[in-house]
């Protein structure tokens, strides 16, 4: 076999990365938009010892379970890559993808129920970053998501997973940024100004803070005036904020971030809670689908706790210890982002919460200096996982059990091992679908000392 070969296979499995997975002669190979049950012609387009990608050329029989994505944009745009098979059986492989991590990776052979479908399909992502270039010659802006496996931007119009009025802003932005003489950037030269449009939009209530990324340390009249203008232009615009990131780095926002008008929040409500969410903090891009994880570990703690002590680590705004405080007799909170522990502090004081102590700093650190003992200790580290170390911290301070919030499910499996090496035992897994239309899966684990 070589590049460009082609050849007819049928499409066995799914991976956790959303190829289809086919075999021929114990070769594996990854084929880009493919569905279990797919019968394609396939054309090899990366060939290695132990496996294979191909893209599909001809569907010659297709699986009971593609359909036509309801975006026209689905096949370039890297942003939703299993909207071409139905949501229903995107969750079951979602769940395969779940039982495979646990039992490849962390030797756990534990049953993984359906993951708890998000409440919308449709204008569910309540974040939005879409990265900034300009054409070469007629310098217009472009605006959307890179292409798989690229940094090319495909310009999008319309995205039918977020708000219609992201539609809106987005292309007052690219139209009118050239009028305030505001240029887009380009990546391989590093300049430009325009780097990314960052939106937050409110489930609770429609409004939306834009943030701006620009190519530079400090603001300047042209654009505070583009900033004013968005600002104008748009009722549920409640903020603009510009954030500066001069950086060669893929890294999204820079530490500095500036609200030239308006707010620089808006307001989300979660379960019976209101929060402040930054321009700068960490919240799930679907209220929703998070609103019903929020009330499962509640749930689970008001279940089995009567008034425990509770550590929220990795905490971003503290929205799980905020919201379980009513079931808990003391809850404390870690983050190291200053900005959200920040909004948390305020979010206290808007919801007459009074037993929740927040910490500001690195999680490991802290973990090292405390001293108390918790009956139940939330984690919800980043899409990393966590040290060895800090498990290690987190098993020391905790009496009854960890549960574990994750994003991704293969250092969620390696982390479970480790924790299960230590003596741990995994009580349960429950997935649930945060990023529809995608192969992330989110997965709250629930874990005996």
């Amino acid at each position: 076999m070589k590049i460009n070969d082609e050849l007819v296979v049928k499409i066995e499995k799914f991976s956790n990365l959303g190829y289809g997975i086919a075999k021929t002669d114990g070769l594996v190979i990854f084929v880009e938009n493919a569905c279990p049950g797919d019968k394609v012609k396939i054309k090899i387009t990366k060939l290695n010892k132990s496996y294979a990608n191909a893209k599909i050329i001809e569907i010659i029989e297709a699986s009971i379970h593609r359909i036509e994505p309801f975006c026209a944009m689905q096949r370039v745009c890297g942003a939703c890559q299993l909207q071409f098979i139905d949501y229903d059986y995107q969750l079951e492989l979602k769940r395969e993808i779940v039982s495979d991590a646990m039992k490849s990776i962390g030797g756990i052979d534990i049953e993984i129920p359906l993951p708890i479908a998000s409440p919308d399909i449709k204008s569910y992502r309540h974040k939005i970053q879409y990265p900034i270039s300009e054409t070469k010659v007629s310098k217009r802006i472009l605006a959307g998501y890179y292409k798989p496996q690229s940094h090319e931007i495909v310009n999008i119009k319309h995205c039918p997973i977020q708000p219609e009025i992201c539609d809106k802003v987005i292309d007052f932005i690219r139209n009118k940024a050239l009028d305030y003489g505001i240029s887009g950037y380009n990546e391989k030269k590093h300049s430009g100004d325009l780097r990314h449009v960052v939106l937050r939009i409110s489930a609770m209530n429609g409004d939306i803070l834009v943030t701006l990324v620009v190519n530079t340390t400090k603001t300047f009249d042209r654009l505070n005036n583009f900033a004013k203008a968005i600002f104008e232009e748009f009722e549920k615009v409640t903020g603009v904020c510009i954030n500066y990131n001069s950086q060669k780095t893929n890294v999204i926002l820079g530490r500095k971030t500036e609200c030239i008008v308006g707010k620089d929040y808006i307001e989300e409500k979660l379960i019976d809670k209101i929060f402040k969410i930054g321009a700068n903090t960490f919240f799930q891009v679907n209220p929703q689908s998070a609103e019903n994880i929020f009330a499962y570990v509640k749930n689970y703690i008001k279940t089995n706790y009567k008034k425990p002590t509770v550590l929220d680590a990795y905490a971003g705004i503290s929205t799980f210890g905020i919201c379980s405080a009513d079931v808990s007799e003391k809850v404390v909170t870690i983050e190291e982002n200053p900005e959200s522990c920040k909004k948390a502090e305020e979010s206290l004081i808007i919801n007459k919460v009074n037993n929740v102590e927040i910490h500001s700093g690195d999680a490991a650190e802290f973990f090292k200096k405390e001293k108390r003992k918790f009956d139940v200790s939330i984690i919800d580290p980043p899409r990393k996982g966590c040290t060895k170390e800090s498990l290690d911290e987190v098993l020391r301070l905790t009496k009854g059990e960890i549960i574990y919030v994750s994003c991704n499910p293969a250092t969620l499996a390696r982390d479970l091992k480790y924790l299960c090496e230590k003596g741990c035992c995994v009580k349960s897994i429950q997935p649930f679908d945060m990023f529809c239309h995608t192969y992330h899966i989110e997965n709250v684990a629930i874990i005996r000392i």
